[in-house]
């Protein structure tokens, strides 16, 4: 998709929910609405697999996502080519999450065969979704970009720890709705940038796996940063308030290449 096409798709969507549902982080075209699952009880992680055929990967498939980042190969890779300008908000709760759509055209570029990523929006988690030899941290950012060519998704994924307060993080979360399917758009530019480990600290571990939640499409590239950024502990909290827990527990690594690469 190119520029002009993806700007009228985002404008149209901004200016009708239910067409926002295409841009929803993490959701391939004709992917099922949020509804009917959740991250506890009878329509927990264990159960999606069960809730819809089309979630069937979900159970069966071999190459899931989260995954605990330990025993990795050292490796070099190409350094991420990253392109997020800066974008008006427009924050969803998903119900699942809070979710702020991609309003600019944004990209990434992994180095691989010339793949170019398109940003769709990015997602929160809390706790973290990967664990680092077992280790977890209070919130994870997962940036979601669909292949501009089709077939495949990329997604950068940033730890969270308890440190200083984060100005952007601070922006995104005194807006964040309340109530499950609210939806608003405010005018203040913020850059997705600003949710990156500095430039010298962007080594990271890199995987195939799929989405962490239905319908768990394996078709994912994954670039997981090693280094943290900070949020104070009170914005940590008020996200904590409405999802006390949305992580998908931790998947088999199996026979799969843990790759982590040095800049």
């Amino acid at each position: 998709m190119d520029r002009r096409r993806f700007l009228t798709r985002a404008a149209a969507a901004a200016a009708c929910p239910v067409c926002a549902a295409a841009l929803a982080p993490g959701r391939p075209a004709g992917a099922a609405e949020a509804g009917g699952w959740s991250y506890g009880g009878a329509t927990g992680p264990t159960a999606w697999g069960t809730l819809d055929p089309a979630w069937r990967t979900c159970t069966a498939g071999e190459r899931q996502s989260p995954v605990d980042l330990s025993g990795a190969t050292p490796s070099m890779m190409a350094t991420p080519d990253i392109d997020w300008p800066a974008m008006p908000l427009v924050i969803a709760n998903t119900g699942n999450t809070i979710a702020v759509e991609a309003t600019a055209y944004a990209t990434m570029g992994l180095g691989l065969e010339g793949a170019r990523y398109r940003m769709t929006g990015f997602h929160f988690h809390h706790p973290s979704e990967h664990t680092v030899e077992g280790r977890g941290f209070p919130l994870e950012i997962h940036f979601m970009h669909e292949d501009e060519l089709g077939g495949g998704f990329a997604i950068a994924a940033v730890f969270v720890r308890s440190g200083a307060l984060n100005p952007t993080l601070q922006t995104i979360f005194q807006a964040m709705p309340a109530q499950a399917g609210e939806r608003l758009s405010l005018p203040t530019l913020i850059p997705p940038r600003r949710l990156l480990p500095p430039d010298d600290e962007r080594e990271s571990f890199r995987y195939q796996g799929s989405l962490t939640r239905p319908p768990c499409t394996e078709a994912v590239r994954w670039l997981v940063f090693t280094h943290p950024i900070e949020a104070a502990p009170e914005q940590i909290e008020a996200f904590a308030r409405l999802f006390p827990m949305n992580a998908r527990p931790v998947q088999p690594l199996g026979r799969r290449y843990l790759l982590l690469d040095f800049f």
